[in-house]
């Protein structure tokens, strides 16, 4: 059973630092969470990710992820319109494609920005998933559906740090993770597939936002609902 931390760069995942490896077969670092400890397995970041904040060197088994990696599999599961145009999404259905996991753990990605204080863990930054985007009208739908997803395929998705957040995943710890995933509505998950079938945004390419004005927000929306509803 393959279990993955995913690990962004929300305040909270600074709870992992000390954790023992012993629970997770592959920790994914996003971004700038490869700075959070110095085990891990994958960073994944997009193509504009600064070379100054990438890792001068990578230890044996570690490697970069890339959008020529993760957009291919991504497109497997409806590309960035439907799954949702942000990193910690990415992350998960690269993970699914990639590892076919038992187990996503996410840490550090609750989405949840305060107005005051550190917005990240190396202090205040933009937070990417508030950027206007027709791909983010929702972060609770984006995540039941990729909860769903994961759920076909055997896999859990958790949250194991922080206190709020906006991913519709349950709760758990290293200590205790789920043995599979959590119940779905089935009919309306496929509804949902049907609708994205018939809407048929998808983008080969990755780069959703050079076709933006054919992507109608209230479809997206209605879709989006849809999704909410099917992960109860």
């Amino acid at each position: 059973m393959t279990r993955v931390l995913i690990l962004g760069s929300g305040p909270d995942v600074a709870e992992v630092t000390d954790w023992s490896r012993a629970p997770f077969d592959v920790i994914v670092a996003i971004n700038n969470a490869w700075r959070i400890r110095d085990d891990w397995d994958v960073l994944i970041h997009p193509s504009d990710f600064p070379d100054d904040r990438k890792p001068v060197h990578l230890l044996p088994g570690q490697r970069i992820v890339q959008a020529a990696d993760y957009v291919p599999i991504q497109n497997t599961y409806g590309g960035f319109v439907y799954a949702g145009g942000t990193m910690a999404f990415t992350a998960g259905y690269w993970a699914l494609g990639a590892l076919r996991p038992r187990v996503m753990a996410f840490a550090g990605c609750n989405m949840v920005y305060p107005t005051a204080g550190p917005t990240h863990f190396y202090g205040t930054g933009t937070a990417d998933p508030l950027r206007p985007d027709v791909t983010l009208r929702s972060l609770p739908a984006k995540s039941a559906r990729l909860r769903i997803h994961a759920a076909r395929q055997g896999c859990a998705c958790v949250i194991v740090t922080g206190e709020d957040s906006v991913l519709a995943f349950p709760r758990a710890t290293p200590d205790a993770l789920p043995d599979g995933p959590s119940l779905y509505d089935v009919s309306v998950a496929d509804l949902a597939d049907a609708e994205e079938a018939k809407l048929d945004y998808r983008v080969p390419s990755g780069k959703y936002w050079k076709e933006e004005t054919r992507f109608d927000p209230a479809k997206i929306d209605a879709l989006d609902q849809m999704w909410l509803r099917a992960g109860g």
